[in-house]
């Protein structure tokens, strides 16, 4: 939903008005009205609501209509200032706990809970009562008894988009915690955040005043709505206005944050709104475009691998403590320039290689290896900045679904300018010049118009090709490409393939292709390894693929190819159970 239409809803029209009521009462209300809400008048005390009075006066003789106006100022500056510092608060504290060590995210999450089991309104009261009743330290009080809750909110909603892949990515190429929780995190939680702190402003405003009722608020001769509600609560039997009309105040003002809650609520829909992975954004510069970029590294020597991983072991946790082991063992190795595929059945290990070969596997994976590098780097060391900066620039990805893999709250225009600004150096107008030619080279149209447009205005095959348009925006040696054409139609699926064998083609990467179908890995690939059960079980050249095939697995996967002479009337043969058992056995040595 754009911002006009959230305006032209009911809610928006209802926040709109209401904000500018009360942003005129703040702004001009003591200089219009505070004459008549300080001016003594003792022989017009106590008079009933009136024409010239439609609250009455009180014991002084004062308007107590225009107190209440009056009044606005400050029970709005305490109220935004009281969400302000919690939302602040909790932002930071919600940010911090997501990137800190496991151990001390266990500590801090440990906290909050501790702190949200406590009252909220004791821990006001609290507050309040050790640092003394004023107006500045009830609004402290209040804002840092918010902060549990708001930070509970952002942790949960960054750890949701923490663990996603452009995430994972954006940390192996360089990028700093404080950027990752700016550019990657942030963005994609703002708007919940946003809703939630216009509903915490009306609490909090309902807050203040019960505190200053209280008496624990503002205090004399300062005077909020509370406080108002406080003098006229001892005469609400003769001037049941002097006491009610601070109330509506509270109560329209509440409702206008509602309102606004909700149309800011009405966004979360749209297609910005949505948490999602990005692809890293690290593959080579196109040589039609012309664009300068760094100078290169020296190229793989011949029969040098440019990525080779030894003897990979991936581990996670089990709920009773102990572990299961999804990769057994697997060794790889890539050529420059070679295209290597890799086909099994989910969940036989083979998006767990590439993501552990790319170095995007999270922490809560246990990984062990014998030997991982890649172009020179070794992997199984803490990466120093230089090194992530190859990576950045030398090491592509392309995901499944290109939806969630590229960053919802930012433009294709910024995800493909990222490497070459940030790693080659270029202008700002370099770079753009550079990531549409890299949306040409893909086959997407008007590249410069797109540049400026969200994933959500791509159809799922213009997202792939941009995916495949941000690795050619660096100057890659390993493009990884794990199920790119799972999620497309058979005509964009060959649209895809024939994009990256081209960009293959124009900058000499190698790739690593992962998918299902050994048809298309056997059709795009040089080799072909056969994974099942966390094991590679087979190597073949990919041209002699029916031929050289032994394994019973392997055999199985080209049995169920049909071709134009298949019998339609009988069943796709499937590998039997114990046959596989069998097999695997003979594997690890049982």
């Amino acid at each position: 939903m754009t911002w006009r239409s959230r305006l032209l809803s009911p809610a928006g029209i209802a926040a709109l008005i209401g904000v500018l009521l009360f942003l005129f009462l703040a702004t001009a209300g003591p200089t219009l009205f505070l004459a008549a809400a300080e001016t003594s008048d003792v022989p017009a005390r106590l008079l009933p609501p009136s024409l010239a009075h439609p609250f009455g006066t009180d014991d002084l003789g004062r308007d107590i209509f225009a107190r209440v106006l009056v009044a606005a100022r400050i029970s709005l500056l305490l109220t935004l200032g009281a969400t302000v510092v919690s939302t602040v608060g909790g932002i930071a504290y919600g940010l911090i706990a997501v990137i800190l060590p496991r151990h001390a995210r266990r500590l801090a999450t440990g906290l909050l809970d501790v702190l949200l089991a406590f009252p909220w309104l004791l821990m006001v009261l609290f507050f309040t009562v050790i640092w003394g009743a004023s107006a500045v330290t009830a609004m402290l009080a209040i804002g840092i008894s918010g902060i549990p809750f708001m930070a509970r909110l952002v942790y949960n909603l960054a750890s949701s988009v923490s663990g996603r892949d452009y995430v994972r990515a954006a940390r192996v190429v360089g990028v700093g915690p404080f950027g990752i929780l700016v550019r990657h995190i942030l963005p994609n939680i703002a708007n919940p955040l946003f809703v939630n702190a216009a509903a915490t402003a009306s609490v909090t405003l309902l807050s203040f005043a019960g505190l200053s009722f209280l008496g624990l608020g503002v205090q004399a001769p300062e005077y909020d709505w509370g406080r108002l509600l406080q003098d006229g609560i001892t005469r609400i039997y003769v001037n049941p206005l002097a006491a009610i009309g601070p109330g509506i105040a509270v109560v329209l003002a509440g409702l206008v944050f509602t309102f606004v809650s909700e149309a800011l609520g009405d966004a979360r829909g749209g297609g910005r709104a949505a948490v999602a992975r990005r692809a890293l954004g690290a593959v080579a510069p196109l040589r039609r475009s012309g664009v300068g970029a760094a100078p290169a590294r020296p190229a793989a020597t011949a029969g040098e691998p440019v990525a080779e991983i030894a003897d990979l072991r991936i581990a996670f946790a089990t709920p009773d403590g102990g572990e299961v082991e999804r990769v057994r063992g697997v060794g790889l190795r890539i050529l420059p320039g070679e295209v290597v595929g890799i086909v099994g059945e989910s969940g036989s290990g083979k998006s767990l290689t590439a993501m552990a070969l790319a170095g995007l596997l999270g922490t809560d994976a246990r990984i062990t290896t014998s030997a991982h590098t890649f172009d020179g780097i070794d992997m199984t060391r803490p990466l120093t900045a230089a090194d992530r900066s190859t990576l950045g620039v030398e090491l592509g990805m392309v995901f499944q679904d290109p939806l969630t893999s590229l960053n919802p709250a930012l433009t294709i225009g910024r995800q493909l300018t990222e490497v070459p600004e940030v790693h080659l150096k270029m202008s700002r107008a370099d770079a753009r010049a550079h990531a549409a030619a890299a949306l040409e080279a893909v086959g997407i149209a008007d590249a410069k118009r797109r540049l400026s447009q969200y994933p959500h205005q791509f159809s799922g095959g213009m997202r792939q090709r941009a995916m495949i348009g941000q690795a050619l925006t660096g100057r890659p040696k390993l493009i990884i490409a794990d199920e790119p054409t799972t999620a497309l139609d058979v005509t964009v699926q060959r649209q895809v393939m024939g994009v990256l064998r081209r960009a293959q083609r124009d900058t000499g990467a190698a790739i690593v292709f992962i998918s299902h179908d050994i048809a298309l890995v056997s059709a795009f690939c040089d080799r072909v390894l056969v994974m099942k059960d966390g094991l590679i079980v087979e190597e073949l050249d990919a041209q002699r693929i029916r031929d050289d095939a032994t394994h019973p697995y392997s055999r199985a996967l080209i049995a169920c190819l049909p071709d134009m002479t298949s019998d339609r009337t009988r069943p796709l043969p499937v590998i039997p159970p114990e046959l596989a058992a069998a097999a695997l056995a003979e594997e690890v040595g049982v």
